[in-house]
């Protein structure tokens, strides 16, 4: 109620003028504050309040009913409200319950946040990543992440119910506070956790741990109230395909307490760690190179897994499985759950491996053929590559190569052509090494070069050959009839006279003289030379007619003449 200026001169009222003027001066008011306020009335829309201002202040209903304030609220009683303003523009008080709660909740926010301090709080809301809580009348953000310590589908149970809550993040600037359920669920938890602890030791052996969960890595216990991690490697000594497949969910279980992390509250559980290992006397009841039999219990890409007893497997690696193919898939050969037959090729008793052979148990096919090198055999062309062809024998189905140059004596790497897969080639065994087969086809036929061993040449004689072609930088010439033996005389070999050295000057099927400069027919190397067989037969003249007639100005041409006009003469 506003005060007006009296003007009256009464004495009464100058004295009650002074006395209000006074109490007002007394009133020590400050705006951006909180003070202290009396309820005067409570109507349907507002709540009317005694501020000690000048006149008295009206809140809106609304901002009572966030925390069922309005049901406790009557007349007399003192709230704490916010002084926005002591006059507005109309000369009114201006207020707020609502911001002086949010002002208080924000500094008991900040003082909580640094002890972590448990507060009691309201989810009023869904928003995007989580929900809104209202905790002291100040919204908070919770993630959706923060509700539970598992995931929930529905929260419906815990809308606008009391949830204690602690601060997890406050950022001042933006008056945004972030807080959290779980960590006060965790925390409780962890401390009964702490305190269950206490009651089991490592080593300890537990009769009634329940199954909780399974996963393909491990199974979920519950241990006097804890959760316990029985990993699959500690299911069995032997290999375990799936937990799943050994248990039930509430399945009661025997297991024996192996390791307790104090600082995470984590429990380890084993059942194999109940039974003695058997890998520990494993020499004893397996020898390296004896057979034994056992039974298929897993198949992989590199090989597969045999039980030999309860608890000890070993594998048999894709190279043992058979004789003719190193890397074929275990499952041509075996199957999961056959009985076999098999043999110990090593026991790693440090890393409990064991490595077996199935091979070992078959007929050996490569002792059949030690005896075959030198022997003609029959081959199926498996694949042609760009250097050799590889196949295999058609009895003993073992894989060999042929190389381009064990094709035919023309080593043309062209004859690769002539041959696709599945054809059958009649070759010789050359060799048998390393579990290796080497092929010849033309082993079959007769060597070109034994034509040197027939007509007892060698090197420094001198022969009669065949233009087979003529080259830019030389002539290839056909030593034998059937022109199988060809050899090519370069150029600086043509003739003694490098100007009468001209391939061009020669043509096919003319007889040519050469002499045979180098002759290996171990490394296949052949050497003619035109120029080195004309020398030896300009040596030979001069040396029959004398050394003095190149002295004397004879020519080579004169030489030859005179030669022959005495021959004449002789027949004369």
């Amino acid at each position: 109620m506003a005060t007006e200026e009296i003007k009256n001169t009464n004495p009464a009222h100058k004295e009650f003028q002074s006395l209000l003027e006074q109490d007002f001066k007394d009133r020590k008011l400050k705006e951006n504050q909180i003070i202290k306020a009396t309820v005067s009335e409570i109507t349907k829309n507002f709540i009317v309040v005694d501020c000690k201002a000048k006149m008295e202040g009206m809140i809106p209903v609304e901002e009572f009913k966030n925390d069922n304030e309005f049901e406790k609220l009557k007349v007399g009683s003192q709230i704490d409200v916010y002084l926005e303003r002591i006059e507005s523009f109309k000369g009114e008080i201006v207020i707020s319950r609502d911001k002086a709660r949010k002002m208080k909740a924000w500094k008991k926010m900040e003082n909580v946040f640094e002890t972590q301090e448990e507060m009691t709080g309201y989810i009023t809301g869904k928003v995007k990543g989580g929900f809104v809580a209202t905790v002291e009348g100040l919204p908070c953000f919770m993630p959706s992440s923060q509700i539970d310590v598992r995931p929930l589908k529905k929260i419906d149970h815990l809308m606008n119910t009391p949830i204690k809550v602690i601060a997890t993040r406050i950022d001042k600037n933006r008056g945004n506070v972030c807080v959290s359920r779980r960590a006060v669920l965790e925390k409780s938890k962890s401390a009964e956790i702490t305190e269950a602890l206490k009651n089991i030791k490592e080593g300890d052996i537990v009769d009634d741990a329940v199954v909780k969960a399974t996963t393909d890595w491990g199974i979920f216990l519950e241990i006097n109230g804890i959760d316990a991690l029985l990993h699959v490697s500690d299911l069995s000594h032997g290999r375990v395909k799936k937990p799943s497949d050994l248990v039930t969910i509430g399945q009661k279980l025997k297991v024996k307490i192996t390791k307790i992390d104090k600082k995470t509250n984590r429990v380890s559980a084993s059942i194999k760690a109940l039974t003695e290992d058997p890998f520990e006397n494993i020499e004893k009841k397996f020898k390296v190179g004896e057979f034994y039999e056992g039974t298929v219990t897993k198949m992989m890409d590199y090989g597969c897994f045999v039980k030999i007893e309860d608890g000890v497997e070993g594998l048999i690696h894709n190279s043992e499985l058979d004789w003719t193919n190193r890397n074929i898939k275990p499952s041509k050969i075996l199957s999961v759950s056959q009985k076999i037959k098999f043999k110990i090729v090593n026991i790693d008793k440090e890393t409990k491996r064991i490595s077996l052979s199935y091979k070992a148990t078959l007929e050996n096919p490569w002792d059949k053929i030690k005896d075959q090198v030198g022997k003609e055999a029959k081959i199926r062309v498996n694949n042609v590559t760009d250097k050799a062809i590889f196949g295999e024998l058609l009895e003993s189905k073992l894989s060999g190569m042929l190389h381009y140059k064990e094709i035919s004596y023309q080593e043309n790497i062209d004859d690769l052509k002539k041959y696709k897969k599945n054809d059958v080639v009649n070759v010789k065994i050359l060799e048998i090494k390393d579990d290796k087969i080497r092929f010849s086809k033309r082993a079959l036929e007769k060597d070109p070069l034994d034509w040197f061993k027939d007509n007892k040449k060698k090197v420094g004689d001198i022969i009669t050959t065949r233009i087979h072609e003529v080259l830019k930088t030389g002539v290839k010439v056909a030593i034998d009839r059937e022109k199988k033996l060809i050899v090519t005389i370069r150029k600086a070999d043509l003739a003694k006279d490098s100007a009468d050295a001209r391939p061009e000057v020669f043509s096919k099927d003319n007889a040519l003289d050469a002499k045979i400069t180098e002759l290996d027919l171990s490394n296949r190397r052949i050497k003619l030379s035109v120029k080195a067989a004309q020398i030896d037969e300009e040596k030979s003249l001069i040396e029959k007619f004398g050394e003095g007639a190149t002295k004397s100005g004879a020519t080579l041409k004169g030489i030859f003449e005179k030669a022959i006009g005495k021959k004449d003469k002789k027949k004369k």
